[in-house]
């Protein structure tokens, strides 16, 4: 499994790393709220390390961006501001746990740990759509059976319709969804996720609404 380390502090992102990596974790470090953005959108991670001073933009903001995108991978937020109203302002903007510097490092990967399993043991309900089923605890999609590899950006756009099932997602709120407020993206980007999902998943599980948008139908 992998992690995300958003921490601008070089030296304690290289210690936090060198322990992570010793514990048995992958680990990618970014120093900043956009490249914590980026990394999310073209990975997925075990859990994220969040710092809220960041330059650029808040810790927070990113958080709220991942939950605005119905990324829920777990979000244990490591911090020097240890006052009840910012860690309030933490869960409730969507993380699942919060740790305070000065930490002891056995105290961190216990917390993630824990926050890890907690995410796994979630009741998430599993979408079937004819031989497609979407797992959302584990992040699994199958057809007839058989595990489809989905980028996480395909993954993301499938996830934003079965959201919504029998309603019309725009081009708009998908690209949204994917890249956030990136906007260096070609426009037809989105078209071709859609694309490439109707490639892997049949042709008969997404519908184009011309002029509006996508839609996924009812699960069966």
């Amino acid at each position: 499994m992998k992690l995300l380390l958003v921490e601008d502090d070089q030296m304690l992102g290289e210690t936090i790393c060198d322990g992570a990596r010793q514990s048995g974790w992958h680990i990618d470090r970014v120093g900043d709220a956009n490249a914590a953005r980026n990394a999310l959108v073209d990975h997925a991670y075990a859990a994220v390390l969040l710092d809220i001073g960041l330059p650029g933009d808040s810790g927070l903001a990113v958080l709220r961006t991942m939950r605005t995108r119905y990324d829920t991978t777990p979000v244990l937020i490591l911090t020097a501001r240890g006052q009840l109203s910012e860690r309030i302002a933490g869960l409730d903007a969507g993380a699942d746990d919060y740790l305070i510097k000065p930490f002891q490092f056995d105290e961190l990967w216990a917390r993630l740990r824990s926050v890890i399993r907690r995410s796994q043991g979630r009741v998430v309900p599993v979408f079937t759509y004819g031989d497609v089923q979407i797992d959302r605890s584990r992040r699994v999609v199958t057809k007839a059976g058989i595990e489809v590899t989905l980028s996480a950006q395909e993954y993301r756009t499938l996830l934003a319709l079965v959201e919504r099932p029998g309603h019309v997602v725009t081009r708009d709120h998908l690209h949204d969804i994917v890249y956030g407020t990136a906007s260096n993206v070609e426009s037809n980007t989105i078209a071709v996720f859609i694309h490439q999902l109707r490639r892997k998943l049949g042709d008969d599980l997404i519908r184009t609404v011309h002029g509006l948008g996508y839609v996924v139908g009812q699960p069966t």
